[in-house]
């Protein structure tokens, strides 16, 4: 009896199952293509520099200051950062430091970084109502929640203070009074070499191309800790109607399901209410140079209460880097987006290190002094870089190539293992 039922499905002919088919194969081709990040006809975002050059220690300064949020245990790692951008730059061109902290400073740790830093440098202790659960929220059920996230194992969801930290550097950061008479940031973390010289500005710089937002390093993440925030902020995008751009795309993994089926799949983590994908690639927050008006303006923050009200910084772990990372590509024209490709740096276990520039390291400039660094190579663009330049990231360059998609016309075909 299963025989003759099942028979007459195998005689159907070939040309009604195409005939079929049709309509969603190109329906899905039509979607994916619309999607599609054109290739540039030039370079929109080269390096400022690609090789040494003498720092112009009298010139105009940009109002821009450094930053770093650091805990007193973290002493030894914040002085260690401190050394390192005052001996890579700093100590041409001299920009104040803003430390902040949750908690009352210890004096020895302002007394070394004061010493470090050669004066340079404030110490601010952030209000308590900058760093707290926001109005609205069920603290008990929120503290539970991040209870359950940690025993989950999802990375830094267990502490109270990560989340705090979060949503701070989302949007509370901004609005810090320490901060409101300075444009531009430039973003520190305890235990960070800069491997390299720097020795141009790249604030003034950043000011002079237009630039927006800098970053060094781009990565995927971590699904589990944001399940809804795609959801959250493209569901925001539509609201306010915002028009979709190439580096919006450049995020965003289309779906291959087609029409009507494509709509079932909104129900999946990371999702937008079509059913597309956040690829959950970003940029990776503890290394920014930013302009701190685009992240001051209305729409950056509404999308920020807006995002605050759903709850995601407590009841998932929303980080500041995806927060970031979604609004730089909703809101940002992609030219204005600028990859440090010639600074070398390192942060946790994730590094980035280009080649020194051939005939290109000074070494007779008496500002840079005298030194040793790693030999020079061709298409090098590093000045002075300490690190091995013949593997220049020990991390997937998927994420990096993507979002460099809108402004390189390079597309590498194996960039899982670049």
């Amino acid at each position: 009896m299963l025989r003759r039922i099942i028979r007459p499905a195998r005689r159907l002919p070939i040309w009604l199952i195409l005939s079929v088919a049709a309509p969603f194969v190109f329906e899905v081709i039509l979607h994916i293509w619309r999607y599609n990040v054109p290739r540039p006809a030039s370079e929109l975002d080269t390096p400022f520099f690609t090789s040494c050059q003498e720092p112009d220690v009298g010139a105009k300064r940009e109002n821009a200051i450094l930053v770093m949020l650091a805990r007193n245990h973290e002493l030894e790692k914040a002085n260690k950062t401190i050394t390192s951008i005052e001996r890579q730059f700093n100590k041409w061109f001299n920009y104040p430091i803003l430390f902040m902290n949750d908690d009352e400073w210890d004096p020895k740790f302002i007394e070394v970084l004061n010493k470090t830093s050669r004066g340079l440098a404030t110490f601010e202790v952030i209000p308590k109502e900058q760093w707290t659960f926001p109005e609205g929220v069920d603290v008990d059920a929120a503290k539970q929640n991040i209870k359950e996230q940690g025993e989950k194992g999802i990375p830094h969801a267990g502490e109270e203070g990560y989340h705090h930290m979060c949503r701070f550097y989302s949007g509370k950061f901004y609005q810090l009074d320490a901060l409101k008479k300075y444009k531009w940031y430039w973003r520190l973390e305890p235990d960070v070499d800069f491997n390299c010289a720097i020795t141009y500005d790249p604030f003034v710089q950043m000011a002079r191309h237009k630039k927006v937002y800098g970053f060094t390093i781009a990565l995927w993440e971590v699904g589990k800790s944001c399940p809804g925030l795609f959801r959250s902020v493209s569901d925001w995008k539509e609201m306010m109607g915002i028009p979709t751009n190439n580096l919006w795309k450049a995020m965003v993994s289309a779906s291959w399901v087609p029409f009507p089926f494509r709509r079932f799949m909104s129900w999946l983590p990371s999702r937008d209410a079509y059913g597309d994908e956040w690829s959950l690639c970003h940029y990776w927050s503890n290394f920014e140079i930013a302009d701190m008006d685009f992240f001051r303006t209305r729409a950056y923050q509404d999308l920020f209460e807006y995002l605050d009200k759903k709850g995601g910084f407590y009841f998932e772990r929303w980080g500041d880097a995806a927060v970031h990372s979604l609004a730089v590509a909703m809101l940002v024209d992609p030219r204005k987006v600028h990859h440090f490709e010639d600074f070398g740096y390192r942060h946790d276990h994730l590094y980035q290190c280009p080649a020194n520039a051939p005939g290109g390291q000074l070494p007779e400039s008496p500002l840079l002094g005298s030194g040793t660094w790693s030999p020079e190579m061709d298409n090098g663009i590093g000045c002075r870089c300490e690190c091995d330049g013949r593997v220049a990231r020990n991390y997937g360059g998927y994420c990096l190539n993507k979002l460099k998609q809108p402004t390189t016309v390079k597309r590498p075909w194996l960039t899982w293992f670049l």
